[in-house]
């Protein structure tokens, strides 16, 4: 089954499977929403009418559409870490600069096909356009404790500050990239590639 947010971001956390099922489907239906109409919108009757569930099981979930977004942005970040996971798992251990490849890559390859990615990302667009450094922290706090045994270093602090300015980095230049491309300058994301290897090479050579 495809992972559900943690359950501080829901109203009532699923239990049966069935119930689980009911919220992927509202959380699918939220992602290509989002899409179609933006999240102006976005409205929380359209995504029980698009996830073919009644309303109640909607707010069962989610008091709210800033809640339900926040809660795909947290989905959003699960699902990162699993294909960041499932990249490493082919990469040679110690590679610093195949495990940021793959950091990177995968985060493009959901900037361009996740529904709703685009517009949530991780939760740092919510509401639309108005930007907060908490789930960047919270991106850069998930890949050092993914990482930190990968590239032979404890996950202390130095680490952590290191990645979270990586992770800022990166973040403003991607957007850069697709505001010039809506699906991402290849020149700027280079750019990007270099200056992630080049920072981070002072901390992890």
């Amino acid at each position: 089954m495809k992972p559900v947010p943690h359950a501080t971001s829901l109203r009532r956390a699923p239990v049966q499977r069935r119930s689980a099922e009911r919220l992927t489907r509202i959380l699918d239906a939220c992602a290509e929403l989002l899409d179609e109409v933006g999240y102006d919108a976005l409205s929380t009757r359209a995504v029980a009418q698009r996830a073919g569930v009644p309303i109640g099981s909607v707010y069962r979930f989610f008091g709210n559409k800033r809640q339900m977004a926040d809660a795909l942005a947290q989905r959003n970040l699960e699902r990162y870490v699993e294909r960041v996971t499932e990249r490493l798992k082919k990469a040679g251990t110690g590679d610093w600069r195949a495990a940021m490849d793959a950091v990177l890559d995968e985060y493009l390859g959901m900037k361009r096909t996740a529904p709703g990615f685009s517009l949530v990302d991780f939760g740092n667009q919510i509401p639309v356009g108005s930007r907060h450094a908490e789930p960047n922290t919270r991106v850069a706090d998930r890949l050092t404790d993914l990482l930190a045994g990968y590239v032979g270093r404890l996950p202390d602090a130095d680490l952590r500050r290191a990645f979270l300015v990586a992770v800022e980095s990166a973040d403003t230049l991607v957007q850069l990239a697709f505001r010039i491309d809506p699906q991402g300058d290849e020149a700027i994301i280079t750019e990007t590639r270099e200056l992630l290897r080049a920072y981070l090479g002072r901390v992890l050579d």
